[in-house]
């Protein structure tokens, strides 16, 4: 079974995913991030692949891409460094990224690489659901490997259905129209927006994502949704602290108290 299809058969509230990217703050503390988030007790862990275009990323996130590739990340290396990862983290990965890099590297091969070492599902916010169904669909399938999708608030109720119908693992609630970043709490709009899909009983679970900042922020994300995905403020902490266990611990101690 899928580890993201473990977790959510287990649990279906207060599900706390973290997204970092790789490669920063340094070119060699990626594999010590995800130990150390698996050991402070998250429960999913979604791994940034640094593109030089992140056109849906805020300005914190913008600069720890820009930061990972002048560092010297990339696909390849980031597959090698995550090569024995499985050793030591059951926690569900994901990688997130661009499909620019991914096209670079090779579709299938990547998503070879992914199962190989043991990656649960990815990310890639600007391919489109169509163009998933009739050129990748079956790469993904045959291989176990989960592409899961965004919802946004501009949707229809059949087009979210439609991708609800299509999805596998849990889909990906953008909270707002904009990029992502740390923000005050939701609006009413936003509200009534997560109020909308979870009148519609989706057959997958939902994770709140962008402008997830503080405990205020999850706690009331995970009220409407069976959890939350936190980026922009875990990755300035990064910035700022250069990481650590004890400043993860804390981190993910003072969402969840």
């Amino acid at each position: 079974m899928n580890r993201i299809d473990e977790l959510f058969r287990t649990r279906r509230e207060n599900i706390l995913s973290v997204f970092f990217t790789s490669g920063h703050p340094t070119i060699n503390s990626t594999t010590d991030v995800i130990r150390d988030l698996a050991k402070a007790g998250v429960d999913m862990i979604e791994i940034g692949i640094p593109f030089s275009d992140p056109v849906a990323d805020g300005p914190v996130i913008q600069r720890s891409s820009e930061k990972a590739l002048q560092n010297g990340m990339s696909v390849k290396l980031l597959f090698n460094q995550l090569a024995d990862i499985r050793e030591t983290v059951s926690t569900p990965l994901l990688l997130m990224g661009y499909i620019n890099p991914v096209l670079k590297f090779g579709l299938e091969n990547f998503c070879n690489k992914c199962v190989e070492i043991g990656i649960d599902g990815v990310i890639i916010p600007d391919l489109p659901p169509e163009i998933y169904l009739s050129q990748y669909s079956g790469i993904f399938e045959k291989r176990g490997l989960y592409n899961i999708f965004l919802i946004t608030p501009q949707m229809d109720d059949n087009r979210i259905r439609f991708i609800d119908s299509i999805s596998k693992g849990f889909l990906y609630l953008v909270s707002s129209h904009s990029i992502t970043g740390m923000k005050g709490d939701f609006t009413e709009k936003q509200r009534s927006y997560f109020k909308r899909i979870r009148k519609m009983n989706l057959k997958n679970p939902r994770l709140i994502g962008f402008g997830i900042s503080d405990k205020e922020t999850f706690s009331n994300a995970c009220y409407m949704a069976d959890g939350a995905i936190i980026g922009s403020a875990f990755v300035r902490m990064l910035t700022e602290t250069g990481g650590g266990f004890k400043n993860i611990k804390e981190f993910v101690s003072d969402l969840k108290r």
